[in-house]
């Protein structure tokens, strides 16, 4: 049996963070090494799917809840515009192999973070 990602052993208490918003199959945390100044983490609670492309043909409806939830807490912690990124795979930085989408806000121009 694999070790449990990151994310569930958040979920667990396991690991310190602060959770900013839940729903009944999602959460989103702040991140510990932020990218920019709102970088915030939003997670299915599940680790059935281990990319965003996985997740879009197995549960589209957890995907648009994850959008949702990105949406709200965007609007909550900046000035509602951001960034929705997922990365997948490894050339792509993932370093955590469990879906995953990041909410980049705040002090981002034109070419920040790579475009």
């Amino acid at each position: 049996m694999s070790e449990p990602s990151v994310f569930t052993r958040i979920l667990r208490g396991e690991i310190p963070s602060e959770i900013i918003a839940e729903t009944e199959n999602a959460f989103a945390i702040r991140d510990i090494a932020p990218q920019a100044p709102v970088h915030l983490l939003v997670i299915p609670k599940t680790e059935r799917y281990r990319t965003v492309v996985e997740l879009a043909a197995g549960d589209p409806s957890l995907l648009s809840e994850l959008v949702g939830l990105a949406n709200s807490v965007a609007a909550e912690h900046s000035d509602g515009d951001f960034r929705l990124i997922f990365n997948t795979g490894p050339g792509a930085g993932q370093t955590v192999f469990h879906v995953h989408a990041h909410v980049l806000a705040g002090g981002l121009s034109e070419g920040s973070l790579g475009g």
